[in-house]
């Protein structure tokens, strides 16, 4: 599979620099043009319609998040590229898929560009069409703790978890439960069954997913018509059960 890619980055040596090791090393990439400003860029997106977005963080006028929050709708997966190692924690909250620091190592290149193709085989694969999962139901039960004692859930009727601060939303088809325990308690309780986690916020029950849409980060459907936005670091993961 060959992916379009961008590259938008103000230094024309570090253009030059990238533009060499892909073509020597990243043969799946096919760079489509290059950009020196967040301006530049925007038009380019526009009209390239990439798959791949390798942005730097800090140019003139702006910078890369700049140029992500003026694509809300994006159908790209983004490689920040920057000498700074403390945007890290932003460009993973900007549904980054991956961040390299300068100078680039080859290898992490070569990781980038193979973790983003994966993504986008997986994408095509399952690019809105109802989703067969691969796993089974699984029978199991769920203690809910209570003010005066507690409920039991099964699980296979829980459709999702929500986050709401140190409390935890527990959504069946036609109610909700409030528990005072966090998302990640009930990560880790419903590891064994078919849940996964898709987002800081969010575990869903893989069995009430009915369909998959590309975007920003991605997002799923569920049987009761919710969508919930998929985290870029959590996408491959999710993916990876509908095989």
């Amino acid at each position: 599979m060959k992916l379009k890619a961008l590259v938008v980055e103000d230094e024309a040596n570090s253009r030059e620099i990238l533009r060499n090791y892909l073509a020597k090393y990243c043969p799946d990439i096919i760079l489509t043009a290059e950009a020196s400003s967040i301006q530049e860029g925007l038009i380019l997106i526009k009209e390239n319609d990439p798959d791949l977005v390798f942005l730097d963080v800090e140019m003139p006028f702006g910078n890369g998040f700049d140029l992500l929050d003026q694509v809300p709708e994006r159908t790209f997966e983004t490689v920040f590229v920057t000498a700074y190692d403390h945007y890290a924690k932003d460009a993973l909250n900007n549904q980054a898929a991956y961040y390299l620091t300068k100078p680039i190592a080859i290898e992490e290149l070569i990781k980038a560009v193979a973790h983003v193709k994966e993504i986008r085989e997986k994408e095509n694969a399952l690019h809105d069409k109802v989703l067969p999962t691969s796993l089974s139901q699984v029978q199991g039960k769920l203690t809910l703790p209570q003010l005066d004692g507690f409920i039991v859930l099964n699980t296979d009727e829980i459709l999702y978890c929500k986050a709401d601060d140190n409390y935890t939303e527990i959504y069946l088809a036609d109610k909700k439960h409030l528990v005072s325990k966090t998302l990640r308690y009930f990560e880790q309780a419903l590891e064994a069954y078919p849940f996964a986690r898709i987002h800081k916020s969010y575990v869903v029950n893989v069995n009430e997913i009915v369909r998959y849409h590309r975007g920003k980060g991605g997002s799923v459907v569920l049987s009761n018509g919710k969508e919930i936005q998929v985290a870029a670091s959590r996408k491959k993961d999710l993916l990876s059960y509908f095989q």
